[in-house]
């Protein structure tokens, strides 16, 4: 075999190896952040009208369901139980997945259409990364975004279920709601990419000087370019937050809108526009914002633990050729029997089976710079 064919081989097996560990890091993250965003999803839905008597009827003081994070969580852990905080994790892990290769693809294609739609004039690298993350982040969520929506409606419901299973929500909203049912509030997801990619990449390089020179504790955790780019995050994360509320409230629309957790959601059918509108007039403009601390806390412990994790897997792909999840056995085992993600734990022990063809070398590791931002 001739050494170029050695090396294609090699450089395959290094992004094989990146793309597992990657995946998993991805995973575990999402496992351990999901009763933050359940959390998140719960606040958000959460109508509070001073003339609509069921938003305080709750509990003995007539206040609202929820009171901020952790009333949130004590409230589920009592009423639900420890399951509680995992509701819609399973499609919540789907879209995850699917959303981060769609993602890649998507911007790889628009990165390389660009270049030949402009072959005398370069465009500057930081125009071609909003342009492709744009039409990439378009296209992830509109091809993920029944995923999302299950996600949120598994979240938003309480002890009286509205759907047993995936495959009864997937059969029951095809039937009473036919194929829109799965795009309630697409309008509103699509909205948030393209303000949320502009301010992204403008807060970015106006916040990347301040911390030139910067060096984490930890190389792990990257330099001053990680800390502009995860300030520039929170700070376009919370710009298009009353989007991502929108999107949450139109999601739970339809015949099953008042079976959820939340009886008295709203009924929204004049448009995202509108829906903004007529949420900020009856319940304020903070309501707009409610569940962003948690949204934007999330994002920290996530963060941090995609890197642990995504270094640890990607050292057992390097020098281990039989497993990749040996260290997480005692995770799993402890997890398996939850019922919300027993399937999803199946298939993460079927990737053991993935042999890797070569060591990762320096070039195929994360560079949080290059690592492309969500709204989700």
């Amino acid at each position: 075999m001739s050494e170029n064919k050695v090396e294609q081989l090699r450089d395959e097996g290094s992004r094989k190896q990146v793309v597992a560990a990657g995946a998993i890091a991805g995973l575990v993250s999402r496992f351990c952040i999901a009763p933050l965003d359940v959390v998140k999803i719960r606040l958000q839905l959460q109508s509070h009208s001073l003339s609509d008597p069921l938003s305080y009827a709750h509990n003995a003081h007539k206040g609202p369901v929820y009171k901020g994070t952790l009333f949130t969580l004590k409230t589920i852990l009592r009423e639900e139980g420890l399951t509680g905080l995992w509701k819609g994790n399973v499609p919540a892990e789907g879209m995850y997945l699917a959303y981060g290769g769609i993602q890649f693809l998507a911007y790889r294609s628009a990165t390389q259409a660009i270049d030949e739609l402009t072959p005398n004039y370069k465009l500057p690298g930081t125009a071609v990364s909003f342009i492709a993350g744009a039409v990439a982040g378009t296209a992830a969520t509109t091809a993920t975004y029944p995923l999302d929506l299950l996600r949120t409606r598994f979240a938003a419901q309480g002890n009286d279920r509205v759907y047993n299973s995936l495959l009864s929500s997937i059969r029951d909203i095809s039937q009473n709601e036919g194929p829109k049912g799965f795009f309630r509030g697409l309008g509103a997801g699509i909205g948030q990419i393209v303000p949320y990619m502009g301010l992204f990449f403008a807060f970015y390089e106006s916040l990347k000087p301040a911390f030139a020179g910067v060096s984490m504790p930890l190389n792990s955790l990257g330099s001053g370019d990680a800390i502009a780019g995860v300030l520039a995050s929170m700070m376009s994360k919370t710009a298009v937050f009353p989007l991502d509320t929108v999107r949450k409230r139109l999601q739970v629309q339809g015949p099953t809108r008042a079976k959820y957790v939340h009886k008295n959601i709203p009924v929204y059918d004049t448009g995202v526009f509108r829906t903004l509108t007529s949420i900020a007039a009856k319940e304020g403009v903070r309501s707009l914002y409610r569940g962003l601390t948690v949204g934007l806390f999330k994002a920290a412990p996530a963060s941090a633990i995609t890197m642990w994790t995504y270094e640890r897997a990607i050292h057992s792909a390097s020098f281990n050729y039989i497993s990749l999840l040996i260290p997480y056995d005692h995770f799993f085992h402890a997890v398996v029997e939850l019922p919300y993600t027993r399937p999803l734990v199946s298939e993460l022990r079927n990737l053991r089976l993935f042999n890797a063809a070569a060591p990762v070398t320096s070039r195929n590791q994360l560079n949080p710079k290059h690592v492309m931002p969500s709204v989700g």
